[in-house]
């Protein structure tokens, strides 16, 4: 098993050396390279060079940190063409970056439209077509996860779809803090791995509140039907997931890919905030 770190507490105020310093400085071997604006950030073509990749090597040689996986999130279900085109576009350059650096996994989510499930799905397949073969001759990995929002809410349909590629180095990610969007409202945290099986090969830590709780009132929306979703990415006990159940699941599973540590909600306090979510993940998985 593998622990990293997703340094999104860093990703405004701190250059890539200091932020890469900083996941060593909390006692991580690994840090999932995720979105930031001097790298590879949301939607956009990515701002990086030769000597950045350079750079990042020996930023991460100099501090013992490898790098787990490289986590960009573009629009390549778009139902719109040229959002499509432009995402499959920065997808490419994103697999030659991760190529680059020596890193033989990618993690994203399934984005598109969740108005427009059909379509975003029929976009979706079409970028893969056209992406996969690049994953293959790079030998990169992909795991994939479903976000509130994407066209891909569910942890059965994400599961679904990923059995649909019917590729061996495709695989789920599965994230805690979606756990109440994954079933409509239960947070079964427990079936939801039971659902992912053998292709589950990584986790995101951190805790939600049930945004269905309160008769659908813990969040009050204005207009009440505005088309949003809502949830958190908590220290663990601090929301409504059973880490119990989660834990005791992954136990039984002997799970071995990924856990990380992806707690965004304290920038002010990351210290405080690591020794809480570490401790939790440690002793949950006796590591």
């Amino acid at each position: 098993m593998r622990l990293a770190y997703d340094p999104s507490h860093f990703r405004d105020n701190t250059n890539l050396k200091d932020t890469i310093d900083a996941v060593a400085r909390l006692g991580y071997e690994y840090v999932e390279l995720s979105p930031r604006k001097d790298f590879i950030w949301f939607n956009e073509y990515p701002k990086v060079n030769k000597q950045l990749i350079k750079d990042l090597k020996r930023y991460c040689s100099d501090a013992g940190v490898k790098i787990s996986s490289v986590l960009p999130v573009q629009q390549w279900s778009s139902p719109i063409e040229e959002e499509r085109q432009a995402a499959v576009r920065n997808w490419k350059r994103c697999i030659e970056i991760t190529s680059d650096l020596g890193v033989d996994l990618m993690n994203t989510e399934f984005a598109g439209d969740k108005s427009r499930p059909v379509q975003s799905e029929a976009s979706f397949v079409k970028s893969m077509d056209e992406l996969m073969p690049l994953f293959e001759k790079e030998g990169i990995n992909l795991n994939l996860q479903s976000h509130p929002h994407d066209f891909i809410e569910l942890n059965t349909e994400a599961v679904k779809m990923i059995r649909a590629l019917d590729k061996d180095w495709i695989k789920l990610v599965y994230s805690v803090p979606h756990a109440f969007f994954y079933d409509d409202g239960i947070g079964d945290v427990e079936q939801h791995l039971e659902e992912a099986g053998d292709l589950l090969d990584h986790v995101l830590i951190a805790d939600t509140l049930n945004h269905k709780a309160a008769f659908g009132l813990r969040y009050i929306v204005n207009p009440p039907d505005a088309n949003v979703t809502v949830h958190q990415h908590l220290n663990p006990g601090e929301g409504e997931v059973n880490f119990d159940a989660l834990y005791r699941k992954l136990r039984e599973m002997e799970f071995d890919g990924i856990v990380t540590n992806s707690v965004f909600s304290y920038p002010d306090k990351p210290e405080w905030s690591n020794e809480i979510t570490m401790k939790s993940i440690k002793e949950g998985l006796n590591i």
